[in-house]
């Protein structure tokens, strides 16, 4: 059923519906006639009020990317989106609708009221995004669960919440629930919360309050836990060796194995695989620590390089400030005697020494730039060697210990396909005492198969090193040409940024003594 009279017809959120609201919200007066004659930019609005309108769905609101109150109450708007870009709404209010669920809020990170009185909602959920939300109304909806409560303790920010109206107000321990589970609460459809009830509401609901209080503290820990993982696996990302610190590599060759994990079964294997693992971790661990090592070497030589460049750039600044604030003070000098004298020869004379001095300037200016160009560049090459170096040095060092990797894997090849053959052996013989699985046995029919499947394995542990060792070089070497691009682009960057400063300045002051006024002078 629509909210308005059933004789209108659904309205589009178009151009000219948000241009009239945008014109009839705007300036009065003076300044409002100026903005209609000059149009108001979508970018520049702040608040919006398109209630009542008969809007079906939420659209084209995608230039409006500095609103901060949003209000679409009395309409009928089935769906939340459209606000996706609304990134600094702070303020949203959406009751009096067909809404049905709760969702499209993702992106407003910044709002803290929101609204959704009188819709149809049975479930509030969806709103993980709002950490800064401090007012829900929800009144007026289909919400029955009073589970649905415990889902708004993790908005701490929260402190007044609407939800008369809905099934769940009717519930006996209504208020005592909400006091109990949303302690932080200050305003409960629209009444504030007496400290009498919030003590007797934790008192009567303490042993169930106590456990979520448990059951939440071992999530935030496995949160954090979580986090504080992913947090150490970028920086061992950064430093081009993650999952190199265990049995990751290892446990990879033989994940899509299929003939070395039959082989496994086969008498004195076992240890010997262990023996293998052992060796191979270590060696994968010395290549963990050698990267993470090599990774402060870079951070640095980068932080070195960094600081150098700034003081550079820095003291050279000072030095134009300096040679800027000698030459104002006596070309204002200058412009002051040039107004007072009143003799046209001397006149000019003056003029041509004041943009003598401007051209001069011009000259020191562009020197000392110049001259911070060649000191930078200087830099530049000596951080691009460094860096070349390190990142070499580092490459080179990886490939040897994972060339022992291969090593290992040759030296465990042999030893299988020793005991493999032995073991055909024994099966033609008969001799063989084990019981081995069928899958295993049905390997053992010949010399050929057994050679295949322990080459067929061997295959596969040295691609799986092989391709370790490819994924770290490249990504090295990316990081490292990225890199000495990104600073060869920045200084580019920064030399045209401050030549056309320069200019700028000089056009300015030349253009404003050529602009004297001869009757000011003589005046």
């Amino acid at each position: 059923m629509n909210r308005l009279c059933d004789s209108m017809e659904p309205r589009v959120m178009d151009d000219d519906m948000l241009k009239l609201a945008v014109g009839e919200q705007g300036p009065q007066e003076e300044a409002g006639q100026l903005a209609k004659q000059e149009g108001i930019l979508f970018k520049d609005v702040l608040s919006l009020q398109l209630d009542f309108q008969n809007i079906l769905r939420i659209d084209n609101l995608w230039q409006f990317e500095n609103l901060r109150k949003l209000q679409l109450d009395n309409n009928i708007i089935e769906r939340i989106e459209g606000l996706e870009n609304l990134t600094h709404l702070v303020w949203l209010d959406l009751s009096f609708n067909n809404i049905e669920a709760i969702e499209g809020l993702d992106t407003l990170v910044n709002l803290e009221d929101l609204s959704l009185f009188s819709n149809r909602i049975s479930k509030i959920d969806s709103l993980d995004a709002l950490v800064k939300l401090q007012v829900l109304s929800l009144g007026n909806n289909q919400i029955g669960n009073m589970m649905n409560i415990i889902y708004l303790r993790r908005f701490k920010c929260l402190r007044t919440l609407s939800l008369s109206g809905n099934p769940i107000s009717e519930a006996e321990d209504y208020r005592m629930f909400i006091c109990a589970y949303l302690p932080d609460l200050v305003y409960l459809d629209f009444q504030r919360i007496d400290d009498h009830v919030a003590k007797l509401a934790e008192t009567k609901h303490q042993y169930s309050i106590d456990e979520l209080k448990h059951r939440e503290n071992l999530q935030q820990a496995r949160l954090e836990d979580e986090k504080a993982q992913r947090e150490e696996l970028e920086k061992h990302k950064d430093a081009f060796v993650e999952l190199l610190n265990g049995s990751f590599l290892f446990d990879s060759m033989y994940a899509e194995d299929v003939e070395g994990n039959k082989l496994s079964y086969l008498p004195s294997v076992g240890e010997l695989l262990e023996a293998y693992k052992d060796k191979f971790v270590i060696i994968c661990l010395n290549v963990f620590e050698y990267g993470m090592k090599q990774q402060e070497k870079r951070k640095t030589e980068l932080d070195t390089f960094n600081e150098c460049v700034h003081e550079a750039i820095q003291e050279n600044q000072q030095e134009g400030r300096r040679k800027i604030a000698k030459f104002e003070e006596k070309y204002l000098l200058g412009l002051s005697a040039i107004r007072e004298e009143s003799e046209l020869p001397n006149v000019k004379k003056m003029i041509m020494e004041c943009s003598e001095d401007i051209t001069e300037l011009s000259n020191t200016l562009m020197t000392l730039e110049m001259q911070l160009v060649e000191q930078l560049e200087e830099a530049i090459n000596m951080f691009e060697r460094n860096i070349t170096d390190l990142v070499g040095s580092f490459i080179e060092n990886v490939q040897s210990l994972m060339a022992q990797c291969r090593d290992l894997e040759n030296h465990h090849h042999e030893k299988l396909l020793e005991i493999s053959i032995n073991t055909l052996e024994k099966i033609l013989k008969g001799d063989l005492d084990e019981d081995l699985p069928d899958d295993v046995r049905a390997l053992f029919v010949d010399k050929d198969t057994v050679v295949n499947a322990v080459g067929a394995s061997h295959d596969i542990h040295l691609l799986k090193i092989d391709n370790r060792e490819d994924e770290l070089v490249t990504r090295i070497n990316s990081w490292c040409t990225h890199l000495i691009d990104k600073v060869h682009r920045d200084e580019i960057m920064r030399n045209r940024k401050r030549v056309k400063e320069i200019n700028q300045y000089i056009d300015h002051i030349q253009s404003e003594l050529d602009n004297l006024e001869w009757g000011d002078i003589l005046d």
